[in-house]
């Protein structure tokens, strides 16, 4: 991997999915990430690596999945098994406090909430690419939830767009541990300009 440089002007923070079903006590995602979340300090990593981009004067960008509304889905033709997990679970459901921001990553200032994705990529059938030029980003720094589908789908998108990708391990959760090894480990070094820790993701940033 690359020693990356980051200009504030031409960087992004996309945050995939920082709903309360995934990120908060009581949400309905939260039991099945909990273990891996707090085994890499998710939620400690995410605050830091927030307040970090804000003093660099880095773009915010909320990458949101679908809140989920009654006849989502229910005539599509492919529908696929995450799409169908997510009928059954209603998760992220719209106008339920699962499916609002937890309280420590909801937008504030000048973020950016994209259009809600469909699937797992943030691109597909959203403005984020848009948006992205629109502001001249050239780097996005990934993280959020689940590593192995929505971050991992949307950082894929970006590199085939031509953007420098950047994954940070723990600021990021799976179901399993099988799975954040197949995404940090195996996929990630096939697409991603540089794979690296909060920790060196922060001192990157505090050296401009």
């Amino acid at each position: 991997m690359d020693a990356t440089h980051y200009d504030a002007r031409k960087t992004a923070l996309l945050f995939v999915d920082p709903y309360n079903d995934f990120l908060s006590e009581g949400g309905k995602l939260w039991p099945a990430i909990q273990p891996i979340a707090e085994e890499v300090h998710l939620l400690a990593n995410l605050r830091a690596i927030q307040s970090a981009v804000r003093n660099a004067g880095i773009q915010k960008v909320i990458v949101p999945h679908r809140r989920w509304q009654p006849g989502d889905y229910e005539c599509w033709c492919h529908p696929s098994p995450t799409q169908r997990l997510l009928m059954t679970r209603k998760t992220f459901s719209k106008g339920s406090w699962g499916g609002e921001w937890h309280p420590d990553f909801g937008p504030q200032g000048n973020d950016i909430v994209v259009h809600e994705h469909w699937a797992s990529s943030g691109f597909a059938n959203t403005d984020l690419d848009f948006q992205l030029k629109q502001h001249g980003i050239s780097h996005v720094i990934v993280v959020g939830l689940l590593a192995n589908t929505c971050v991992e789908t949307t950082a894929r998108y970006a590199q085939e767009l031509g953007y420098h990708v950047t994954l940070v391990k723990d600021a990021t959760a799976a179901f399993k541990r099988e799975m954040m090894h197949a995404a940090h480990e195996l996929n990630g070094p096939t697409y991603a300009h540089s794979i690296v820790n909060t920790r060196e993701l922060i001192q990157t940033l505090q050296q401009g």
